[in-house]
């Protein structure tokens, strides 16, 4: 990513608010759709991919009708994720220790395709020569999406490396060498360090763009599986992500032994 990038968003995201998203803007970014703005889903996918009710957080009754999970239709192409079986019992086996063990609950990075569809909102930053940046409030995280210098992460991480081409009018990002440590959703859903996701970003209007993710993971998976769903920009005069540094807030899940909150 150029010097010229790096300096701009800086001053964006750290200096300045980020400025509010125009209803009339650019349709393109030199021959590219204009993807620049502030997006987020509305589903209830980060909750859990495949279809589910409503249903109560017992663990949190204190909260009443706060603490419940919304329905929501399966946003899989298939409609189930294709497990092997030992992986599926390892899917239980999260679902069954959330929400200590969600990587969520304790602020570490979402990885991808997570951060696209949690409940925070994200930004795309856009040039016309320049990577592609995205950035999330949630764990001040941010992504990279490398248009030139399609290399090989040279070790695993929380986000891995996405390397991003045009097809046609479509931004297609490649992402690989994510750590096996990251959840698809709160509902336990997982993948191993083998996992490849090829993520595709097609603009149907200045407020719209159809995000359609394939996910392929020979040690978790028996064949590859697709989610899809819309993608709505935010278009309020102040549209701007604000941020949530959450490391505070997972202290005494962290570190619940050192500070005597055991049950």
């Amino acid at each position: 990513m150029s010097m010229r990038l790096i300096g701009a968003v800086i001053i964006a995201v750290m200096v300045l608010p980020l400025q509010a998203q125009e209803l009339e803007r650019p349709a393109t970014i030199g021959e590219h759709p204009n993807l620049n703005g502030i997006w987020q889903t509305l589903n209830s996918a980060n909750w859990n991919l495949e279809a589910h009710s409503a249903e109560a957080l017992d663990e949190f009754w204190k909260l009443g009708a706060i603490a419940a999970i919304p329905a929501g239709k399966s946003v899989v192409s298939s409609g189930k994720i294709p497990y092997l079986p030992a992986a599926l019992e390892q899917r239980n086996q999260n679902r069954a220790n959330w929400p200590a063990a969600d990587p969520e609950a304790k602020c570490y990075m979402l990885g991808v395709p997570r951060a696209t569809y949690h409940d925070m909102p994200f930004q795309i930053f856009q040039s016309e020569q320049d990577d592609v940046l995205m950035v999330y409030p949630f764990a001040a995280t941010n992504r990279v999406i490398h248009m030139s210098n399609h290399t090989e992460a040279p070790i695993d991480s929380w986000m891995g490396r996405s390397n991003g081409t045009w097809d046609g009018d479509e931004l297609v990002v490649v992402t690989t060498g994510q750590n096996e440590m990251t959840w698809l959703d709160r509902a336990g859903n997982h993948h191993s360090n083998q996992l490849k996701v090829t993520e595709r970003f097609k603009l149907l209007g200045p407020n719209h763009i159809w995000y359609v993710a394939t996910l392929e993971d020979p040690q978790t998976y028996s064949e590859a599986w697709t989610i899809e769903m819309p993608l709505y920009r935010l278009i309020e005069a102040d549209a701007q992500l604000l941020e949530h540094k959450c490391v505070p807030f997972a202290d005494k899940l962290l570190y619940s032994d050192l500070m005597g909150l055991e049950d």
